[in-house]
């Protein structure tokens, strides 16, 4: 029987575990533990986990990082919005930046998932319930990303206002442009086969297969080399195969590339080619109508973040969406989201533009701008 060691306090935003394999190595399993929020990921959270990741990647008897979240509905929600707001609402307020919350989060939260990407420890995120925006960055930049029949995964900053962040340009970069501009900005929900047919997740256990997982990855025979991996696959196939649903996005896949086989030279044309979809069923019509009632400019920005991406490395992507974050934090929109959709819940935001056809090309683009001498993650190497 192997032996797992908690290394900080029960109650703390995250559980750092470690536990003893029979190969005498060590997994090192860390848990987001805020169940009243989704998981969802704030500033504490990232303070506890970055530091730590770091020294486990430099310990030669660790052999894996496991993410995972606490509870059985979410993996993690997204970032921490109401702390956001907050800090948003007070520079607004005082028509200065008085509060740097929300920059020290953007700029913590991509070091983070930029670290992941980059460990030298294969990691192993299970993304069960629900993974969306900073959990979606969490989970995408792992090696091995799980998924379950309970999984819903989603990129719906469209309706609040920012954008697809936390790396998620890294994911659209990788995808068709129909499905790029389908996820991007409809926030459409994934299931754990849709997460499958498009290669966002790896692979798929049962949402009950946690503690099966855990227990095989202690009893494997570890060599902390590449042929680790090969055993990892069948550790995880052990658990099981859950019976999964059709995915939507395979079942609509001609439909999508009819429709956009290449990235449009406009957002006119791109809606447009979009808006000709109306009607052909449920699926299609519930995203439009989110593509109709997000942020303008949100949508505006998805479209040039597909533009740009395909020439881009890793670390240009976070440093392209931490401008776009900063410069969303300071603008109106994003916090108007937030009030409408999560504060107040009156589902009826003021945007700045009103509507996609009011929305000024030159205001999109002047999101992508730099705001510093020297970018914050100008450190990040390539990868």
């Amino acid at each position: 029987m192997t032996v797992r060691q908690l290394l900080n306090q029960a109650s703390d935003v995250v559980l750092l575990e470690e536990q003893r394999t029979e190969s005498g190595h060590t997994l090192a399993i860390a848990t987001l533990n805020f169940e009243k929020t989704l998981n969802s990921l704030s500033l504490p959270m990232i303070e506890l986990l970055a530091p730590q990741l770091a020294r486990w990647n430099e310990r030669d008897d660790v052999v894996a990082v496991l993410l995972r979240g606490a509870g059985e509905r979410a993996f993690c929600a997204g970032g921490d919005i109401q702390a956001l707001y907050r800090g948003m609402t007070r520079n607004h307020a005082a028509g200065k930046l008085i509060d740097d919350y929300p920059e020290r989060f953007f700029e913590a939260e991509y070091r983070l998932d930029y670290t992941i990407h980059c460990l030298k420890k294969p990691v192993l995120c299970f993304g069960h319930g629900v993974v969306m925006g900073g959990g979606l960055g969490l989970f995408s930049a792992a090696q091995y990303r799980i998924v379950t029949d309970r999984s819903r995964i989603a990129m719906p900053e469209v309706t609040i206002g920012l954008f697809p962040d936390a790396g998620a340009s890294w994911i659209l970069k990788g995808l068709s442009s129909a499905y790029g501009v389908w996820l991007g900005m409809t926030g459409t929900h994934m299931t754990a086969a849709d997460a499958l047919h498009i290669g966002l997740a790896t692979h798929t256990i049962p949402a009950a297969g946690w503690v099966t997982l855990t227990d095989g990855l202690a009893k494997m025979a570890w060599r902390a080399d590449v042929t680790d991996a090969q055993r990892i696959d069948e550790c995880i196939a052990a658990c099981g195969r859950p019976a999964l649903s059709e995915s939507a996005l395979a079942a609509h896949r001609s439909v999508l590339e009819s429709a956009i086989p290449a990235l449009p030279s406009t957002l006119a044309e791109t809606v447009g080619r979009l808006t000709d979809l109306t009607g052909r069923d449920e699926w299609l019509d519930r995203g439009l109508a989110t593509l109709h009632s997000g942020c303008p400019t949100s949508v505006g920005i998805v479209a040039e973040q597909l533009r740009r991406v395909p020439g881009m490395a890793l670390a240009d992507c976070f440093r392209m969406e931490l401008s776009l974050a900063t410069h969303c934090a300071r603008n109106l929109d994003f916090a108007e989201g937030v009030r409408a959709l999560i504060i107040d819940k009156d589902n009826s935001p003021a945007w700045r533009h009103g509507t996609l056809a009011n929305l000024s090309h030159d205001y999109v683009l002047a999101h992508f701008e730099g705001l510093w001498k020297k970018h914050p993650l100008a450190d990040l190497g390539e990868h």
